[in-house]
């Protein structure tokens, strides 16, 4: 089966844990489950929201973020698209999302915004799915626990040595990603780390 076509949007890469987790699964399936699409419109919102809550961090930091971003998924960003009225959701502002996706084909949008529904838009009329973090995650554990697993450890052993401890299944219930925290925690425990029933304990 071939990998389906996400289009992330601007709250997504927002988020640390949403960026990291979207990235390394990612990288570590090759490929093989999705491919993310994005257009620098998304991107630069993003980077705007993430300079709009952290004035004082150094230029290097907002540049590494843009470079890694387009070093994972360089290959998927949309250059041209057209927005022609058709979205039919009740955030205006999500038109050129809409537009973005259609125009390369995606098979979902990918976000934390619930401006893709109305009352009178028909989901089946979409010519993709709306997934929100959690249930893309759990979707994707779902199709390759082995790639979750595989993350999951390479995230701990960084958390770890980074910080001490390893508290993946907070920050994802901070990112609104509670199912497949779940899904991570069970991960968590089939690694075999000295110390790491501690890290969950926390």
């Amino acid at each position: 089966m071939s990998p389906f076509r996400v289009f992330v949007d601007a709250n997504v890469l927002y988020s640390r844990t949403l960026r990291d987790w979207l990235a390394l699964l990612h990288l570590r399936s090759d490929g093989e489950i999705y491919s993310v699409h994005w257009t620098e419109d998304v991107l630069c919102e993003a980077i705007y929201h993430l300079r709009r809550k952290h004035p004082d961090w150094d230029g290097a930091k907002i540049t590494r973020i843009r470079d890694l971003h387009v070093e994972v998924f360089g290959h998927g960003r949309v250059d041209d698209f057209a927005v022609d009225g058709s979205f039919p959701g009740s955030d205006s502002n999500d038109q050129h999302v809409h537009a973005a996706a259609v125009a390369c084909a995606a098979d979902l949008i990918l976000t934390c915004d619930g401006g893709f529904s109305s009352a009178d838009a028909d989901p089946d009329s979409l010519p993709y799915e709306v997934y929100r973090p959690d249930e893309f995650f759990v979707l994707v554990d779902d199709s390759a626990p082995h790639t979750v697993r595989r993350v999951t450890r390479e995230q701990t052993e960084y958390w770890r040595g980074r910080c001490g401890r390893a508290a993946l299944t907070e920050h994802l219930m901070n990112a609104n990603c509670p199912e497949f925290a779940q899904r991570v925690l069970a991960h968590q425990t089939q690694l075999s780390l000295p110390g790491l029933s501690d890290d969950r304990r926390r």
